[in-house]
């Protein structure tokens, strides 16, 4: 039978093959400047999942819609386009992994985007797991409409049935494409639709509760009139709303009875035990022996913890945690507890030999947990503040650049995080000195690969979260790598809401940081918004090209004495005396050593004018991470487009290039 069915598959594929990825041409554009929102009609299978689809065309899901009219079923997926300078065509950045072997990219790219990409390379290979740079069609309308949309013509497709389908008339399709009438259409190009409002209906991605079974029908005593009135009257949904509306109130009585004698227990223990800190007013006890009730998925989550002691103690091992932790904090996903037992065993009693670094509010130690790798930060309880703002954020915004919390622990004195473990350390330990901390030195393509996926980062608490956040500490020791190189950004301690003002988004706060990093607008004001991240952010960018420290020693011609002066100000002098890529003999000086000229110039010139701007005086003139983002994906890809020409298919290049 299996046999049966690969026979069947391959004579499908030789009956129909899939789109030729070149056989469309992008659309001509002369303005390199332009952007514009795009949209892309991507035909859907069974087997594509929304994660996949959202890696392959590195969106959000409030990027997608769905035509829920076709079958099957098509998904709009909103993009950014712009005019490739170099080709001058409309294109649009995306990125695809290589998920099932070795082999061309080509076929696997026409497999997964069914014609939607532009990959002139037909020969590249690439290994699993890999992660390719690629094109996509898109265009920009010259004015008459708000958007383009690109569509591969499908078998049954005709300019006739898209004009209905879309609502547009057939002569703006053959304007926009350049046809002379409606038979020109050849299926498996690639075609443009003029739209005036945004395509399909937003894709539901929450999970829908089921609804409250209706109570079986008693055919055999109703009249026809009793029937039809049954019919009309849902008496199914009356009784389940009923019954679950119920149920919440019992919920809501009993949680509430349950907090009040919580608290009463909690002060009648206060006044037995005669606390000698009875000045601070709210105490949140968590003891050595916690109880777990579900773990599951990804996340490692439980639905209760067990307060009470549970070796015959008096409550009088606390630690001061606000109150309001369990009710804030948790709202969202709660991170399971593990005990003190635990960590202690894990990290062989905080031996030496276990500790990765140091960061602001404490050491980082590596551990091995319930079968799993992790990393834990290690704080005293004074730093309750830090343990509390961390664990609020990490629980409610998860990504695939950002690190993720698994859980949290306590001990009489000491507070602990517990995160995944980021394999190879931080971008710090590669930039700086690396052989001498025994890491590799990073080629080109992979510091601007780790420099797009830190912006990814930064962008989704930005901008994509329900609540908005500033990170406040952005450098490159809170910037991980996992065992392939990608980035995530950590310790997130720092990191506050941020409120919207008449100015924009802006949250007032004491100056926290690092120097070096620190925006002067924060320096001045302590005004944290989005674009004091924008400009820790540029200084991350100078750091991966000059491999220096944001706060650096330079020789001075005074008694050979050096002086400390930041990495930003030097970087900005050295752009002063090199107006192009051609002419940046200033800049070659301060680019790391450690790449050994295998790089490309216009490339590295275009990171180091987009660090200037992120580091601009100004936070007006400071782009937002959207923009720093659809940059670093443009260089990302002639970056990659530049290996590619230099080293072809040579493995012994391309080990050296990628660093690992």
């Amino acid at each position: 039978m299996e046999l049966i069915k690969i026979a069947l598959f391959v004579s499908f594929l030789f009956l129909n093959p899939p789109p030729c990825l070149s056989s469309s041409t992008p659309l001509n554009c002369t303005d390199t400047t332009r952007l514009c929102t795009s949209f892309i009609a991507f035909k859907t299978n069974p087997n594509t999942t929304l994660p996949q689809i959202l890696s392959m065309f590195d969106v959000f899901p409030n990027d997608i819609t769905a035509d829920e009219a076709s079958s099957p079923g098509y998904l709009f997926i909103r993009k950014n386009c712009s005019c490739l300078s170099s080709i001058k065509k409309y294109l649009t950045n995306t990125t695809f992994t290589v998920r099932d072997a070795e082999g061309l990219v080509y076929p696997m790219v026409t497999e997964a985007y069914g014609g939607l990409a532009f990959l002139p390379n037909s020969t590249r290979r690439a290994r699993m797991r890999a992660v390719v740079s690629l094109h996509l069609f898109c265009g920009c309308s010259s004015g008459l409409w708000n958007y383009l949309m690109s569509y591969v013509m499908e078998e049954g497709d005709s300019v006739e049935s898209l004009s209905s389908r879309f609502g547009v008339s057939m002569d703006s399709i053959e304007t926009v494409n350049g046809m002379s009438g409606p038979n020109d259409a050849v299926v498996g190009n690639v075609y443009y639709i003029p739209l005036n409002s945004v395509p399909g209906l937003p894709v539901d991605t929450e999970v829908s509760p089921a609804p409250a079974p209706a109570p079986a029908p008693i055919v055999d005593t109703f009249s026809d009139n009793q029937k039809q009135h049954s019919a009309r009257f849902p008496y199914g949904w009356v009784l389940g709303s009923l019954g679950v509306a119920l149920m919440l109130i019992i919920v809501t009585l009993l949680s509430c009875i349950s907090f009040r004698s919580f608290h009463c227990c909690s002060r009648d223990r206060r006044r037995q035990t005669k606390d000698p800190d009875q000045s601070v007013s709210h105490k949140f006890h968590i003891l050595k022996s916690t109880s777990f009730v579900n773990a599951s998925g990804r996340y490692l989550c439980c639905k209760s913890a067990n307060l009470k002691p549970s070796n015959g103690e008096t409550g009088n091992q606390h630690v001061s945690i606000p109150r309001g932790m369990v009710a804030d904090a948790f709202d969202m996903e709660k991170p399971i507890i593990f005990t003190h037992e635990e960590i202690l065993s894990s990290t062989d009693a905080f031996s030496d030999s276990n500790l990765l670094g140091h960061g602001t509010y404490g050491s980082v130690y590596y551990g091995v947990l319930r079968d799993q790798e992790v990393a834990i930060k290690r704080m005293t309880a004074t730093k309750t503040k830090e343990f509390i703002a961390e664990v609020k954020v990490l629980c409610k915004v998860h990504h695939a650049s950002l690190v993720e919390l698994i859980g949290y622990a306590a001990s009489n004195d000491e507070l602990f995080l517990i995160y995944e473990y980021a394999q190879k350390g931080s971008l710090k330990n590669h930039l700086h000195d690396p052989q001498n901390k025994g890491h590799t030195s990073l080629s080109w393509i992979s510091r601007v690969q780790i420099a797009l996926d830190a912006a990814r980062g930064l962008e989704y608490i930005h901008e994509h979260t329900k609540d908005h956040y500033v990170h406040r500490d952005i450098k490159t020791s809170n910037i991980l790598l996992d065992n392939s190189f990608r980035a995530k950004i950590s310790d997130f301690g720092l990191a506050k809401l941020v409120v919207k003002t008449g100015d924009g988004e802006a949250s007032a706060t004491k100056v926290v940081g690092t120097f070096g990093y620190l925006a002067p607008e924060y320096l001045r004001d302590g005004l944290a918004t989005t674009k004091s991240d924008v400009y820790a952010f540029g200084v991350v960018l100078f750091e991966i090209i000059s491999g220096k420290e944001a706060i650096t020693r330079t020789e001075t011609m005074v008694l050979n004495n050096s002086e400390r002066r930041s990495l930003a100000s030097i970087m900005l002098g050295a752009l002063k005396n090199s107006p192009n890529s051609m002419s940046m003999a200033s800049l070659k000086d301060y680019i790391d050593p450690n790449l050994m000229d295998l790089y490309p110039h216009d490339c590295i010139y275009k990171v180091a004018m987009l660090a200037k701007q992120c580091v601009d005086e100004d936070p007006i003139l400071r782009p937002d991470m959207k923009q720093v983002v659809i940059s670093l994906s443009h260089i990302l890809l002639s970056s990659v487009e530049w290996e590619a020409a230099l080293a072809g298919n040579s493995q012994v290049f391309s080990g050296l290039v990628q660093g690992r």
